[in-house]
């Protein structure tokens, strides 16, 4: 209890924080929160603006990076993360980038899973090395891999769990007490699971970014991102990186990932309730040769998934026969779920990873991350779950 006896917004459970958690009034007492479109502030004194850019006073400057519906969300989602401190971006990958950019310089190193969405890969293979960092690629379920990788000059290691598009879990914990023995932080891309169903820094990860665009906004609306980690963490590596390089969130944005949040217990536990019952219809079905569903049974981690998450998620992984052409058949036969790339929609959407999300990756590199011609992922929307299962059902016999 405060000392006027009323309850502190870390002490509501998530639900109830995702309503009203950091909110900001202006002087007109709105209950929907503000919108405030605007690039810049107005200060009552030249004085007052040079203790706004000292830091001594605390308001805003400019947007680019800070702003009052901005800092709502971002108070917002720091508190259901359990983070210190959070920092909204423009996209996912901005926030990806920042995180692991505002730690290294020249001669320093990461360890990264093979197992990344592939702009993920291009920035740890590809973009880091232009700038002299080197990196390396582990199995990232095998936590001998992340020992042997780890060197004096690794400052980061980086993984996604459950993996893109494969589903694969990882011992978040285990690779966190690797990473810190070797003088290291751990950078955990949380969104598959959503903050709902894992918590990574609970686990010991140091930070954990989003793609905000899929389950928190979760209607297919607009694009953003967060990082998430402890208020040194933030200041230390991303703060003034984000302040100077400019990927900031629209507050228009940020406004509408505020709202989603309102909401995103409540979709994340009818999503996960479906993809279950959906997996489970899929298991039985001949056309199909493959489903990886981290709350099955059958799964390879799925011990671990029941350590580290709160269910199986919202996401499916399958296989079926007859490879690209019998996925093309199934996929072009549906009639409810869409063909398209996004997740954690209302929608119910399919993609072909192998020609969509990870098709800039050599044959070679797919295949090393268990991602087939006949491979799909289903991300599980809000329809009637028997209604889907019924699109499933008639497309398979395509295949």
């Amino acid at each position: 209890m405060s000392d006027h006896g009323k309850l502190r917004p870390e002490t509501f459970r998530p639900a109830t924080q995702l309503v009203h958690g950091g909110t900001r009034r202006s002087q007109f007492a709105e209950l929907s929160e503000a919108m405030f479109l605007t690039q810049g502030y107005v200060y009552d004194t030249a004085e007052a603006a040079e203790a706004r850019f000292k830091g001594t006073d605390p308001g805003f400057i400019y947007s680019r990076f800070s702003n009052p519906t901005t800092a709502m969300f971002e108070d917002r989602i720091a508190l259901l993360e359990g983070a210190e401190s959070a920092r909204a971006t423009a996209t996912g990958m901005a926030g990806i980038t920042a995180a692991l950019l505002g730690q290294v310089k020249a001669g320093d190193h990461v360890v990264a899973a093979k197992a990344l969405f592939g702009s993920c890969r291009y920035v740890v293979e590809e973009l880091l090395p232009r700038f002299g960092v080197a990196s390396t690629l582990v199995d990232g379920y095998d936590l001998d891999q992340w020992r042997k990788a780890m060197r004096p000059n690794t400052k980061t290691c980086f993984l996604e769990s459950p993996t893109n598009p494969t589903l694969d879990v990882y011992d978040i914990a285990g690779v966190a007490k690797i990473a810190h023995d070797g003088g290291a932080t751990l950078v955990v891309d949380n969104a598959f699971a959503s903050p709902i169903l894992q918590r990574p820094l609970e686990l010991g990860a140091d930070c954990v970014v989003y793609s905000a665009t899929k389950h928190i906004d979760g209607q297919g609306r607009v694009l953003a991102g967060v990082i998430l980690a402890s208020e040194e963490f933030i200041q230390t590596h991303v703060h003034n990186l984000l302040r100077q390089t400019g990927p900031s969130i629209s507050p228009f944005n940020a406004w509408i990932m505020l709202k989603g949040l309102e909401t995103l217990p409540v979709r994340v536990a009818a999503q996960q309730a479906s993809a279950a019952k959906i997996a489970d219809f899929l298991a039985e079905q001949p056309g199909v040769t493959r489903v990886i569903y981290p709350g099955r049974a059958d799964h390879p981690q799925h011990e671990l998934a029941k350590r580290q998450m709160k269910g199986g998620g919202t996401m499916i992984c399958f296989e079926v026969k007859d490879s690209k052409a019998g996925a093309f058949r199934l996929s072009n036969a549906l009639s409810i779920i869409k063909i398209s790339n996004n997740l954690g929609d209302a929608k119910s959407i399919i993609t072909h990873p192998a020609t969509t999300t990870h098709q800039r990756l050599a044959p070679e590199a797919r295949a090393e991350m268990g991602i087939t011609d006949g491979m799909l992922r289903l991300s599980a929307g809000l329809e009637d779950v028997d209604d889907l299962i019924a699109d499933l059902g008639n497309a398979l016999k395509a295949v």
